[in-house]
């Protein structure tokens, strides 16, 4: 056995740990795939400890340490496809995963079946092309069309040195993993383009770690005499395990700031965030002379759904209500979360009294169409409150008030109304009462 390897496969174990442990505060299918390819690095590792033995079981277990290394490059491509959805997807990948463990097989365990070298070299060029082209009718990516270069190229490479005496076998395998590995530097380059000391470092270190199989064989080549301790070809891999570290605890940051400012059910803006978005709008509206309205929509009958359906239609119910007040307003616009069935709205520039109106209303019609919710027929309504600056507030607290205001009294006209057996518009903007706080 060859002891050498075990403090690697402890360093490894180390960094996996604690890669694990960052990963559970982030369920992400993206944090699970990294931990299971530095689950293969780490076999990797423990199969290279017996890989000096003689006979069968050398062979298989150094076929078990590259293979296990192919696989973990695979798995970090396939963790930063940014359209795995796609079914074409699983086949490109699976592709990449059979032509690479068929051709370390060969290359390990019957070196000189070069009958067999020269179609599993084709494979590596055939099966992703194979793919792409199946697929163009339903997809096609930019993305893949480089990978698809890729492997192609690596094909042709394949071909032409596989065969070499005594240097063939060896170019062919680094050439293989200079591949899988660019192509990991590729990935993970084009879903984390953002300026981050963790997308830096991972980018970095898989640009490393796939020079590795390029400058290894190159410079034993060109400078035999020249001898570079195994630690420093094995140092990029772990600059990739600590950059995704870094990456997770970053989208952990990101995820946390998204919290701290959106409701978690709907995903709005919440209360804090609307709050400051409201006096940017009046400020906006304040520089340019224009006008911005504020719409308070509270639901009726909300309080009737949780009692008979239970909470966990009120919670589907309320996302509903926030996807159909978010495709009616504009983008500019504002949709937020502001209280349990509280909805605020911030129509910004161009807008107006008789705008405000109109989104209110096409609102309300929205909302008096029965909502299909796992089985139940929900019937809700809407009262809204309509405040417009500056006519009806200088400040973003006065015209809350205003709104709020006109709100309850749209409540109360409707309460009325329904006890004298008609029906009502459930939104209006009354003539602020005397001592209201206005614009001047």
């Amino acid at each position: 056995m060859d002891w050498s390897q075990l403090p690697e496969l402890g360093a490894v174990a180390l960094f996996t740990s604690a890669f694990a442990a960052v990963a559970r505060q982030s369920q992400t299918p993206s944090s699970g795939l990294w931990l299971a390819g530095w689950v293969m690095i780490a076999v990797h590792f423990a199969a290279l400890m017996f890989a000096s033995l003689a006979g069968l079981p050398g062979l298989v277990a150094t076929f078990l340490a590259l293979g296990a290394l192919a696989g973990a490059g695979v798995i970090f491509i396939w963790s930063s496809i940014p359209y795995r959805d796609q079914p074409s997807s699983k086949g490109m990948v699976l592709g990449l995963l059979v032509s690479s463990t068929l051709y370390i097989a060969l290359l390990v365990l019957a070196p000189r079946a070069v009958w067999g070298l020269t179609p599993a070299a084709l494979l590596f060029g055939i099966l992703p092309l194979g793919v792409a082209l199946y697929a163009i009718p339903q997809f096609h990516h930019p993305l893949r069309w480089v990978m698809v270069t890729l492997y192609c190229a690596l094909s042709v490479f394949l071909l032409v040195v596989q065969n070499r005496p005594q240097t063939g076998h060896s170019l062919a395998l680094n050439a293989v993993f200079f591949t899988i590995y660019l192509a990991c530097a590729i990935h993970f380059w084009f879903v984390y383009r953002r300026a981050t000391t963790g997308a830096f470092v991972v980018i970095a270190g898989f640009l490393a770690w796939a020079s590795v199989f390029a400058a290894a064989p190159g410079i034993g080549v060109l400078f035999p005499i020249l001898r570079l301790e195994s630690e420093v070809w094995k140092l990029p891999k772990y600059v990739v395990a600590m950059g995704m570290i870094l990456l997770l605890l970053e989208n952990q940051i990101e995820h946390n700031k998204h919290l701290a400012l959106h409701d978690e059910l709907t995903g709005l803006p919440n209360r804090r965030l609307f709050q400051d978005r409201l006096v940017n709008a009046l400020e906006r509206a304040r520089r340019s002379g224009s006008e911005a309205a504020l719409l308070l929509v509270d639901l009726d009958y909300f309080k009737q759904v949780n009692d008979t359906a239970g909470h966990h239609i009120g919670d589907l119910l309320l996302k509903c209500v926030a996807d159909i007040f978010s495709g009616r307003v504009r983008r500019t616009d504002t949709v937020a979360r502001t209280g349990g069935d509280e909805f605020s709205i911030i129509l910004e520039e161009p807008t107006s009294l008789a705008e405000a109106e109109l989104v209110a209303h096409s609102l309300r019609q929205l909302l008096a169409r029965p909502i299909e919710l796992e089985g139940y027929r929900v019937n809700i309504g809407a009262s809204i409150g309509i405040a417009v600056f500056p006519g009806d507030g200088s400040s973003a607290d006065f015209l809350r008030i205003a709104a709020d205001r006109n709100m309850y009294a749209v409540k109360r006209t409707a309460r009325a109304q329904t006890f004298a057996g008609t029906s009502t518009s459930h939104f209006s903007h009354p003539v602020p009462a005397a001592g209201a706080p206005t614009g001047s």
